[in-house]
């Protein structure tokens, strides 16, 4: 199929606080003739944003997972698969990235999967920079680094904020980075829509030629080992590591040349999207399933694996084989403890980090605020933790008054607005953090004592 009859898809990026809802609420509400399908990702377990989407129904979908880096292609996959049964209701896709993420796993989905190749064309990559706090992001955080290097447009937002002397500085500097890309500088994400989308601007080539590893995925998984073996019962075993539990997706039947295994290892990506089958010690594992083994009991833990004909057996699982001492044992030999050596093994090694000090929380309560409580509270609290409060977002119930207020906040800057009025019963309160070294308990409970 050719560009002209693929779906055109445009991802939306920018590290948080930057206006990436704005500009897509703007592009929603404008007169384009469009009919545009959004994809949200979400920061944690608790999703925000499709709340936060002006008319946002059945044409927003929905993905939550912590490490986009990680997850976000076989999740995309699914949701992508799931939007071309509807193909008569759009014509266009929007994704929009959670600020934390590097768009790169993101672009790779629409290059690394045959089936998404074959029906969409990413269209480009639009970056929004939130002029008003970059450089402090830019020098904490790669991933807003690589948002910067990856876009096709950049917009330069909230420059309102800053003086004329500093955009242009800022903007030298994000030539600097890229100079490929088109910069517009806007307040309030207020930029045409036709010079963010339909931009026939994602060059492959191009980004090959920057970065030879682009095509290089990453996976949510570590580590894969290949034992061959014969028809028979086997036990799985797992020491102490450095989670109670452990992901992993067992296949069967495959040669494990090294496409092969490439090739499997795609496969697995889509299996890892699905939520996971608990699995207790004791149990037997099922092939092609994303199973999370329980491993919180003391001692070795055994899992067993059932095999009906001669062939080779590949797992794929979170972490190392090092890190939990995993062996497969025979349990048809006249040894029973005899080890089956690996005849092929694989560590995937991520290109990304995680920050294990950036977390997600959300206090969800029923009932109304006091708006002066609260107030003074967070006027507290940004005094305190602004520097490390990266994003708030979310809704508020203000006592005796019937509107739904919308809540917005990145690093110290922080703003209310009234919407729509509620819906009966529907009053409630839903604020997302994220930030570096968070105190959730504390914060939910300076939350409860704003409640009327």
């Amino acid at each position: 199929m050719d560009n002209f009859n693929k779906v055109p898809v445009t991802i939306l990026t920018g590290f948080l606080g930057s206006g990436k809802t704005t500009l897509l609420n703007r592009i929603l509400t404008e007169e384009h003739g469009r009919r545009i399908a959004v994809i949200e990702n979400e920061f944690g377990e608790v999703g925000i944003d499709q709340g936060l989407v002006i008319n946002a129904d059945e044409e927003v979908f929905e993905m939550s997972n912590g490490c986009i880096c990680c997850t976000v292609r076989g999740d995309l996959i699914r949701v992508l698969g799931n939007l071309m049964k509807r193909r008569d209701k759009f014509d266009y896709v929007l994704v929009e990235t959670t600020g934390l993420a590097d768009p790169g796993p993101v672009a790779q989905t629409f290059f690394m999967d045959d089936e998404i190749q074959n029906e969409f064309t990413l269209d480009g990559i639009v970056t929004l920079v939130d002029a008003a706090h970059i450089d402090q992001q830019l020098g904490r955080s790669d991933e807003s680094t690589e948002q910067v290097a990856f876009a096709d447009v950049l917009v330069l937002n909230k420059t309102d904020l800053v003086n004329d002397e500093s955009v242009d500085n800022l903007e030298s500097r994000l030539r600097g980075m890229n100079s490929m890309a088109r910069i517009l500088r806007s307040e309030n994400a207020n930029v045409p829509v036709d010079t963010v989308l339909n931009l026939n601007a994602f060059d492959l080539d191009q980004v090959l030629q920057n970065r030879p590893t682009f095509l290089e995925p990453e996976y949510p998984f570590e580590w894969t080992g290949v034992y061959k073996v014969e028809q028979g019962q086997y036990e799985l075993t797992l020491e102490e590591g450095p989670d109670p539990n452990m992901s992993l997706v067992a296949l069967i039947d495959q040669e494990y040349s090294e496409e092969d295994l490439n090739s499997s290892a795609e496969k697995c990506v889509r299996l890892y999207a699905d939520d996971a089958k608990a699995l207790s010690p004791g149990e037997v594992i099922s092939f092609e399933e994303h199973i999370d083994l329980q491993l919180m009991s003391d001692g070795q833990k055994s899992f067993f694996i059932d095999i009906d004909k001669n062939c080779n057996l590949g797992l794929f699982t979170q972490h190392t084989a090092e890190e939990f001492d995993i062996k497969l044992l025979s349990r048809d030999s006249e040894d029973k403890n005899m080890e089956v050596p690996v005849t092929f093994e694989r560590t995937w090694v991520a290109q990304h980090e995680h920050d294990d000090e950036v977390g997600s929380f959300a206090i969800e309560r029923e009932g109304d605020v006091d708006i002066e409580k609260m107030n003074a509270w967070l006027s507290k609290l940004l005094a305190e933790k602004g520097v490390d409060i990266f994003r708030m977002k979310g809704f508020i119930s203000i006592a005796d008054d019937p509107r739904r207020f919308v809540f917005q906040g990145v690093h110290m800057l922080f703003d209310s607005q009234p919407e729509r009025e509620w819906a009966e019963g529907e009053r409630r309160n839903q604020i997302v953090f994220i930030g570096r070294n968070l105190d959730e308990e504390a914060m939910q409970d300076d939350f409860d004592k704003c409640l009327v």
